[in-house]
Parts: structure tokens; C-alpha cells; sequence
């Protein structure tokens, strides 16, 4: 009789767990962007070849999406096209948001006018950009001069103004972190395992990754203004080997959210308002009566030791189920810019301001607002 009690239990058990696991499934609908298409060929290459950047983006994506299905048949994989045609980049946005997706990638092909650029980057919504990031932005933004009506679409938005890209950046997303995570682990797989030269994660204002309501990287497979990595992005053993590696981060980022967020789950020892995601774990609480400005340097799943940088101790929060953190606590945007700039150059070069107001993380934008109204 005990022997029949002890496999009841462990049956209970084995039953609940897999409901938590099944409950904790956080990537559940991922949207695949090919970019450009239709009327809007994106880069053009050498001239070597008919297929320009909107078909080799496609070509990945497919193949991508195809590489989920077959792993993971529970993702719904939405596309915002599947064939030569042309989805305005709201519609891209739009179709993400309204499908309430978990994770949003679009993929393109880099150009420059010299031919010897080369190599992958991966490119999320921030607010650290550089001439490079900008170069980007303008390339993947002026898609819009294409669509009808893009002035009242965009509600003026111009991507070759640069008070345009500033004010556009102040609108920074809710999930740059997750957005960052999985940036890195697609450029990890296109470094180390399909031996392309790695541009690294930029902070980029593009429409895509800012208009989404979901972790969203924009992913520039190589360059075909360069020959070399033209050829391999038009062969098929280049494309294949591309999909994969965006395949292998996807699957690394999932596995490690859904195991975080069933730990989580098990473990209730430490329970945290979902309205109050910015408590924060700091050395020594203070009354925050203004807004402070910090730098927030890393994000993890589980907790880390983080050595201080340069004179900066490092504080932790939670958010999100993640584990954030900053460094400095300033009252100004420009002296926060300064602690960015000393973490950069400490090796954090996805570095970022954040704001709180009474521990509470806010906007950066609202942040600003709030600073005026004091003065």
C-alpha cells in the first residue's frame, strides 16, 4: 500500500511541475520580418547577382521560420510576408502588437559604399547611437519615403533629422533588456559558429524595434556591397548556416527565460508586485525626492557579483524576472551621459541611462519632463 501511495505522489508531482513548465511556455508567438520587399528592393549589392537585399532576406526567413516549426510546433511563427510584396513598416509593427507576440527578429542585409565593410550586427532600440548606428537607422528608416502618405503615417517623423532621431530615441522600450539578450546570443552564433566577423549589439532608433510591444532585434546579416560576403549570402549553404545560427539564439534565449520563470515559479521564497517591477536592491535605502539618473550596465537571469566600475559600486534591481544592473546615481541626463561614457570604455559598450523617481523606474522621456517642471 505504501509503495502505491509513493507512485500516487510522485504522479502529483510530475503532473504539477509539467502545469508550471506548461504555464511558464513565455515564448508562445514569435513574428519573423523580412525586410523591404515589393517595390522597395533594399540594397542592391555589386550587381553580381539579380537577387538584391529583399530576397535574401526573405530566403533566411523562411528557412528560419521553417527551423522553428520543426523544433518547436507549439510557437505560432507569424510572418509579416512570405512573398515578394510590400507591408509598410507600420504594418509590420501593427501585425506584431496586435498578434501580442513574445518576441519580434527582422532581418536585412547591410550595404556601404566602400567594399571592404563587412560583418554582422544585431541592432535594438536604445539611446546610445553612434555616426555608425545612425547610418543604419537612416538606411532601414527612409523605407517610409516609399509608402503613401508616410507624413501623416509617421506623424512627421524624418530620419535624416537628427531632432527627429533624438526625440524618436526618448522613447525608449520597456524590453531593451530581453531585446539586448537576445541580440547577443544571435550575434554569439554568427561569431563563434558560422565564423562571421562580429559588429557587435548597436543601440539603433529604428522604427521596428522602437513601435513594437515585445523584446525586438533587428539583425543585418553581412554586407553584399562587400563581394565575399555576397557570395556566401546568396549560396544556399551561407543562407542556411545564417537561419540556424538566429535559430540556436532563439532557442538558447527561450530555454533560459522559460527555466528562469520555472525556478521562479517553484521557488515562491521571494515574491514581487508585477505593478512594482523597479523595487530595487540597493546596499542602502534613501528618500528620493527627485529624479535620478543611472547607468545600467548588465542584465541576468540569476545574480551575479558584478565588480565595481572604475569608482562605481554596482546596485542590482528586478524587473521582469531579470536581474538588472546599474552603476552611478546622478540628478542630470548630461552627467548620467558621463558614467555612460566611463562604462563603455570599462567594456560594457551596450551601456544605457535609466531613470527612477521614489525607486520607481520611469521613462526616460518622462524623466526629462518631469526635470523641467521643477525648474
Amino acid at each position: 500500500m505504501k509503495r502505491y501511495n509513493f507512485i500516487f505522489l510522485v504522479l502529483i508531482f510530475f503532473v504539477n511541475n509539467t502545469n508550471i513548465l506548461a504555464q511558464n511556455n513565455v515564448i508562445k508567438k514569435i513574428v519573423l520580418d523580412a525586410g523591404h520587399g515589393g517595390k522597395d528592393p533594399g540594397a542592391l549589392g555589386t550587381g553580381r547577382y539579380s537577387k538584391t537585399e529583399k530576397d535574401i532576406s526573405l530566403d533566411v526567413t523562411l528557412k528560419l521560420g521553417k527551423y522553428l516549426n520543426a523544433e518547436f510546433p507549439e510557437i505560432n511563427i507569424i510572418y509579416t510576408r512570405k512573398k515578394d510584396t510590400f507591408p509598410t513598416l507600420k504594418d509590420r509593427t501593427n501585425l506584431a502588437n496586435e498578434s501580442n507576440a513574445d518576441l519580434f527578429i527582422s532581418i536585412h542585409c547591410d550595404s556601404f559604399t566602400k567594399s571592404s565593410a563587412k560583418g554582422t550586427s544585431s541592432h535594438v532600440m536604445g539611446l546610445r547611437y553612434t555616426q555608425e548606428n545612425l547610418r543604419v537607422a537612416q538606411k532601414e528608416n527612409s523605407v517610409i519615403y516609399l509608402e503613401d502618405n508616410y507624413e501623416e503615417n509617421y506623424d512627421g517623423f524624418d530620419p535624416y533629422s537628427p531632432e527627429s532621431i533624438i526625440a524618436f530615441s526618448l522613447s525608449q522600450t520597456t524590453f531593451l533588456d530581453q531585446s539586448i539578450l537576445i541580440a547577443q546570443k544571435i550575434q554569439e552564433q554568427f561569431r563563434d559558429r558560422v565564423k562571421r566577423t562580429d559588429r557587435g549589439v548597436k543601440q539603433t532608433p529604428l522604427w521596428v524595434t522602437r513601435a513594437t510591444n515585445m523584446p525586438s532585434v533587428l539583425v543585418e546579416l553581412g554586407f553584399i556591397s562587400n563581394p565575399s560576403e555576397e557570395d556566401f549570402l546568396n549560396s544556399e549553404i551561407g543562407q542556411s548556416y545564417m537561419a540556424s545560427a538566429i535559430f540556436r539564439a532563439i532557442k538558447s534565449y527561450k530555454n533560459e527565460l522559460e527555466t528562469s520563470n520555472y525556478n521562479l515559479a517553484i521557488d515562491n521564497s521571494e515574491k514581487i508586485d508585477k505593478n512594482d517591477s523597479s523595487k530595487l536592491y540597493t546596499k542602502k535605502e534613501t528618500t528620493q525626492k527627485d529624479v535620478i539618473f543611472k547607468v545600467q550596465i548588465k542584465t541576468s537571469l540569476k545574480i551575479k557579483m558584478i565588480e565595481p566600475v572604475m569608482n562605481y559600486n554596482v546596485d542590482v534591481f528586478k524587473e521582469n524576472n531579470l536581474f538588472k544592473y546599474t552603476i552611478g546615481s546622478v540628478s542630470n541626463i548630461e552627467m548620467a551621459r558621463e558614467v555612460q561614457k566611463i562604462a563603455v570604455s570599462n567594456g560594457y559598450k551596450d551601456a544605457f541611462i535609466v531613470a527612477f523617481i521614489n525607486k520607481n523606474k520611469i521613462s526616460i522621456s518622462d524623466a526629462i519632463n518631469y526635470k523641467k517642471q521643477l525648474q
